[in-house]
């Protein structure tokens, strides 16, 4: 199945990457000060934001010299999810062509590679203006929440017809998926009240949960990759 093998060696690019990118630009921001031109970018109270909150990863991604890896990063990462999300479509179609929910799997998944694409362009853009800070906090919020959506949509879908693919997936693996996906719609129902609670109120809350959902979300495609068999 060239379209399984494609899908998998993608879904290991669209964890690395990222994972890459925003930790590469963590440890710029909290260890590599003379390398800011700017030193009120710097950071000097978070040693693992992931448990700390010491700072957003838009802080750590959005100054010089630092978008210069995130930017180029997110938007490969974003050309390589619309080609998983297209190869999936092709899956399903291989083993269930009358799938009634394919057309939101392709919809929720480009829309979040789209939403990334546009978040990534408009980040360290300064702009004081109450309409386009509530613009990016939009974008970010339709990526989140298309992401997730996607994700669920699929892992039922192949959940649906797994009987099927017993020859090409790992059956563990793809319930770790469906467990994985149900904690990160779970965790997002959770965190509406604090993320959307005003001001610093939650500050370190916020941004810890920042990270790990960001660390939850990609995880689901080093699954994508461990889930589907080499040959």
């Amino acid at each position: 199945m060239d379209k399984i093998q494609k899908a998998r060696s993608i879904s290991i690019l669209v964890f690395i990457i990222p994972f890459l990118a925003i930790n590469a630009c963590l440890i710029l921001i909290t260890q590599f000060h003379e390398l800011f031109p700017n030193q009120e970018d710097i950071v000097h109270n978070s040693l693992w934001p992931y448990l700390d909150g010491g700072l957003s990863i838009s802080r750590a991604a959005r100054p010089y010299p630092s978008w210069l890896i995130f930017k180029p990063a997110m938007f490969l990462t974003s050309y390589l999810l619309i080609r998983y999300w297209y190869y999936n479509k092709a899956i399903i179609l291989i083993f269930n062509k009358d799938y009634k929910h394919l057309k939101k799997i392709v919809f929720f998944g480009v829309g979040s590679a789209i939403a990334l694409t546009v978040h990534s362009v408009f980040l360290g853009i300064q702009i004081d203006n109450n309409i386009y800070k509530l613009f990016r906090r939009i974008i970010m919020l339709i990526f989140i929440l298309f992401e997730v959506a996607a994700q669920a949509y699929l892992v039922a879908a192949l959940y649906s017809f797994r009987d099927k693919l017993i020859e090409f997936i790992n059956v563990k693996i793809l319930r770790l998926k469906l467990i994985l996906v149900s904690i990160l719609i779970v965790t997002a129902i959770i965190s509406v009240p604090i993320i959307s609670w005003p001001g610093d109120t939650f500050k370190f809350l916020k941004h810890a949960l920042e990270w790990d959902y960001f660390l939850g979300v990609i995880t689901f495609y080093l699954l994508t990759y461990f889930m589907w068999k080499k040959n």
